[in-house]
């Protein structure tokens, strides 16, 4: 099968999500290696680099936001109630076995 330029170019929609999901990566690896860190000159710089990542990914969420490729529901408040409810189980647990 022959492919043409149009089977492996993005659209506009693909391609933010493929730049979106590459930041969110690099998020990942940032913050590993910020807590692996041994010198605060290292820590000082993958912070500074996740801070960079953090903005380019916010800057593309709002892009695909206002050309309607990202919209996010609002959360359920009975999952949020649900996730605070074990949370806090979690934590009067952890302080009752110290």
């Amino acid at each position: 099968m022959k492919l043409t330029k149009s089977d492996i170019t993005l659209n506009e929609k693909d391609a933010l999500q493929d730049m979106l999901e590459s930041e969110k990566q690099l998020m990942t690896i940032y913050t590993t290696a910020l807590f692996e860190g041994s010198t605060k000159t290292m820590r000082k710089n993958f912070s500074s680099n996740l801070l960079g990542v953090a903005e380019n990914q916010y800057s593309l969420f709002q892009q695909m936001s206002t050309r309607g490729y990202y919209t996010p529901q609002p959360a359920n408040k009975n999952l949020i109630d649900d996730a605070n409810s074990t949370y806090k189980k979690q934590k009067n647990s952890l302080k009752s076995s110290g």
